[in-house]
This record gives C-alpha cells, structure tokens and sequence, in this order.
C-alpha cells in the first residue's frame, strides 16, 4: 500500500459529556462549523482547562456529546500546565492526567487529559479499500521543505473520513498546513 492522504491539524479541544455539558453551558452545544469526520462539530462552547494556577483559555469543546470527558492537548500545552498526560488514542483514558475544566457557569475536574496518537481515519469501506486493519500501524510520508516519515495508527470507525490527524506539535515540526498531502504506507 502506499496512497496519498490528507493531513489535517488536531489542536487541542474537548469532549463532554451530556451531563457535564450541562454543568458548564445550561444548555446543549451549538455548532459553530461541521468537520471531515461525520456528524462531528467544533461548537461555539469554548472552556479554560487548569491546573492549579496554570491554564489555557478558549479551548474548543468538539461535539456531539460524548459517554466520557476527554482534553486533548499537545506536548507544548502538557509542559505549560505542567502536566504529563499519556499519549493515548481517543477514547482510551487510562493514566489520563487530572485537569479542570471550567466556565463561568462551573467547573468539572478529573482524569481526562491525554496527548492523542498521531492518526488515520478510515470508514468501513475505505479500511477494505486500502487493506487495514483497526489499530495497525502505518507509516506516513511527509513532502515539503521539512520532510520526514512518522508512525501513525489507523482508525476505523463508523464516521472515519479519510484523512491523518497530527497536534499541532507534530504540524509545526514539519511545517505542515491542513490539507497538505503525504503518503501513507504499510
């Protein structure tokens, strides 16, 4: 296998729970733009995440609701908070970092901070298409004036249009912009 594949850029953002987007909105999330990914949405909402007196404002809350709280932040955010959340793909919060969030309507606090693995989404069909398997690692090719190669992990799910998904630490190193094109191999 070796096919071309969108890269796009995950800053940090996070997921909520119906419950907890509640707590800290008093009401559901409004979307603010659609993504690639079906049925998910950057929302208007936006939060602070702490710890103790360090913190990041204006963190974007992605939707819809999700059945657990997830912050995803990069290395740089991790040291800023000074806080050493596991790499981790979503979803899977084990070892998760504790972290605030908070609004001016309240604040949620617990195991929620990870630093997401560098991946590929893929459909159903398009895991088939291109012979993946969930889980398995791959290699993405990166052009440009700092090419380089990483490893990333294939993410089949109902939703998944294809494209790679690296932080913003991951974007920056390689000078990438959202929709650059790299090359994804087995």
């Amino acid at each position: 296998m070796e096919e071309k594949v969108s890269i796009n850029i995950s800053a940090r953002h996070v997921h909520l729970t119906k419950k907890n987007i509640h707590k800290l909105f008093g009401h559901s999330l409004h979307v603010k733009r659609m993504l690639n990914q079906v049925g998910q949405y950057a929302a208007e909402e936006v939060v602070t995440i702490k710890n103790g007196d360090k913190k990041i404002e204006n963190v974007r809350v992605i939707g819809p609701e999700r059945k657990y709280n997830q912050v995803e932040i990069s290395a740089c955010d991790a040291r800023m908070l000074e806080i050493k959340p596991p790499v981790r793909k979503s979803g899977n919060l084990d070892g998760a970092e504790m972290i605030t969030i908070e609004t001016d309507k309240g604040s949620v606090m617990g195991n929620f901070a990870i630093i997401a693995e560098r991946h590929v989404h893929f459909s159903p069909s398009d895991a088939l298409k291109y012979g993946v398997e969930d889980e398995e690692l791959l290699k993405l090719e990166i052009g440009g004036i700092k090419p380089g190669e990483v490893e990333v992990h294939a993410k089949v799910s109902n939703d998944g249009f294809y494209e790679a998904h690296l932080d913003t630490d991951d974007a920056n190193a390689f000078l990438i912009t959202p929709g650059d094109i790299g090359v994804l191999k087995k």
